[in-house]
């Protein structure tokens, strides 16, 4: 086998098990259902990932832009980085559903794995959390609590999406990207009461 054949056979199964977890959970998946998905044998998930728990962490290596997180600026000024991670986070709700729904379940079930999507994605809410804190304490957003005012934003940006089950209350065309992003930016910076333009 070909270095090309086994990345291809890796790519498979990861977006195979992306696609299962997304759908069925973590639990209702079983690797020979991602094996059949991946149309390859049931063998190869433990040779290229040793097993499904490694198979979920692999998802995060792959999936998760950690690249581009770690070359974020943690020094920026507090409202162009509150901006950019509604921005970023948008943007990658948008473009990868199947990623934020594997999250979105694994935090509702606080199952085990947890623990490997905190290393991935804590980074980048520490650094919103700082951000909304620095800019309290510059004057730039006024609220109470800063837990609250954190959980509040993490919320907006995690849970913004047209899930079946809201359909019957949205009657606006979303597929205008931009529009949205600035939609939740003035959103989210009139909640934080920012003071600014």
């Amino acid at each position: 086998m070909t270095m090309t054949d086994e990345t291809d056979i890796k790519t498979k199964i990861l977006l195979s098990a992306k696609k299962l977890f997304a759908v069925q959970g973590f639990d209702g998946t079983t690797i020979r259902q991602i094996c059949e998905e991946a149309g390859v044998n049931i063998a190869m998930v433990s040779y290229h990932f040793g097993g499904k728990d490694n198979l979920f962490g692999a998802l995060f290596e792959a999936f998760i832009p950690n690249a581009q997180l770690s070359s974020v600026d943690p020094n920026m000024p507090p409202v162009i980085g509150v901006k950019l991670v509604i921005r970023e986070v948008t943007l990658y709700r948008l473009s990868d559903p199947q990623m934020i729904s594997i999250i979105q379940q694994e935090i509702s079930m606080n199952s085990p794995r947890i623990q490997k999507i905190r290393e991935h994605v804590m980074p980048m809410w520490r650094l919103l959390r700082k951000w909304i804190a620095e800019g309290r304490e510059h004057g730039l957003f006024q609220f109470r609590s800063l837990d609250t005012a954190f959980m509040s934003v993490a919320g907006t940006l995690l849970f913004h999406r047209h899930q079946e089950y809201w359909k019957v209350l949205l009657e606006e065309d979303t597929s205008d990207v931009e529009a949205t992003i600035e939609d939740m930016t003035e959103y989210i910076l009139h909640g934080l009461q920012y003071s600014g333009e």
